[in-house]
């Protein structure tokens, strides 16, 4: 194992941040696995997680067994995990921009008129140049503020990885995870050892999110190179939810560390005889088929189902309870899905989200995450 540090701009005086990598198997393997978590920095379930991943990965390359190059990142957000106020992490938005972590990473669209100059008939050579084009113009940026410097050394970790594994995790909720539609048949077996409740597929969801940033470029190439110059997936990604915040034990955890390894196993980055694939839970759905509902007035929030639950047309899903007026309003669902995350807190204001539901029709367009 390698231990590397990158320093990270220094926001004031007398103030220093660092993020932290861990290199594992041989770097010129001819694949390069890359996985990280917490994002949202206070994402403690996906933080253990891969703790106990990092043990055993130590322990598969002293046996020789890793076949592949594995970054794994398990403070993928220092500068957040330094925001708290009275005791709360606040890991998800930037307190110096009010930037979302996970928002706005550089996109590299400049690259595909340049690709259609560059790239030539060879495929593998072309996933060659394309990171070259990549490395290049993440060499040129210059970032202002910390936060600028986080994504961009999250970037220059990841941008030559054949996969890319984001482990986050909601407020309460199911295992679940978020992939493209291209990347779905790779993830698929990834679904079925983590035993995802859900599976979203979405091409581009609007955010500008790391695992997006990551394929979306390769998709657009493939839509908009001739024939004559072909273009692999270079890169696909994944974002997975490790259920909700309070999800944290040793046992959860080891259940998602070997899921990730019997995962890496199937795709022969490690040396491992391949588990069966279990069952897959639920079949992936789009994300725009998701319906997302919102508190149309404030009051007590009762849930009426649980995380994990298939959901029926017309089945109520919330209660909100005026405590002065005694009012109480019933939110239903329109939506025949697993209720995969919802709210945790138990008193809303008027218009807050309150949870989601799976969907097998799009109906949704425009930017499809949350905030």
């Amino acid at each position: 194992m390698n231990r590397q540090s990158i320093p990270l701009l220094s926001p004031a005086i007398g103030t220093h941040r660092e993020l932290v990598s861990f290199h594992f198997g041989p770097a010129n393997s001819g694949q390069k696995i890359y996985i990280q978590s917490s994002l949202h920095a206070d994402e403690t379930p996906a933080m253990l997680a891969t703790v106990l991943l990092k043990r055993r990965l130590l322990e598969l390359e002293k046996q020789g067994a890793l076949n592949a190059e594995i970054v794994l990142v398990p403070v993928a957000n220092p500068v957040g995990l330094g925001q708290y106020v009275l005791g709360q992490f606040l890991g998800r938005f930037d307190l110096g921009s009010g930037k979302n972590f996970n928002r706005h990473f550089l996109q590299f669209s400049k690259l595909v008129a340049r690709a259609k100059e560059t790239l030539g008939s060879n495929a593998a050579e072309n996933v060659r140049l394309v990171r070259k084009l990549i490395a290049d113009e993440l060499a040129e940026q210059k970032p202002l503020t910390e936060f600028e410097s986080l994504q961009l050394a999250l970037l220059q970790l990841s941008f030559d990885a054949d996969v890319i594994i984001d482990l986050h995790c909601s407020l309460e909720a199911a295992m679940h995870l978020y992939t493209s539609e291209a990347a779905w048949p790779e993830f698929e077996p990834l679904s079925r050892y983590l035993g995802a409740q859900a599976s979203l597929l979405a091409t581009n969801s609007g955010g500008e999110s790391f695992d997006e940033t990551h394929s979306l470029l390769w998709w657009k190439l493939q839509q908009e190179l001739p024939a004559d110059k072909p273009v692999p997936n270079g890169a696909i990604a994944v974002t997975v939810e490790c259920r909700g915040q309070r999800d944290v034990s040793y046992e959860v955890a080891q259940e998602d560390a070997d899921a990730l390894v019997d995962y890496l196993g199937w795709r022969k980055a490690i040396k491992l005889d391949a588990k069966p694939l279990p069952e897959l839970l639920s079949p992936a759905t789009p994300l725009a088929g998701s319906e997302q509902f919102y508190a149309p007035v404030s009051g007590i929030l009762i849930h009426r189902a649980k995380i994990g639950d298939t959901i029926r047309v017309g089945q109520a899903l919330f209660d909100i309870v005026d405590p002065l007026t005694d009012e109480t309003t019933t939110i239903a669902s329109k939506t025949e899905g697993v209720l995969y995350m919802r709210r945790a807190i138990r008193f809303v204001t008027a218009g807050a989200p309150l949870g989601r539901v799976t969907g097998t029709r799009a109906f949704r367009t425009g930017v499809l995450l949350g905030a």
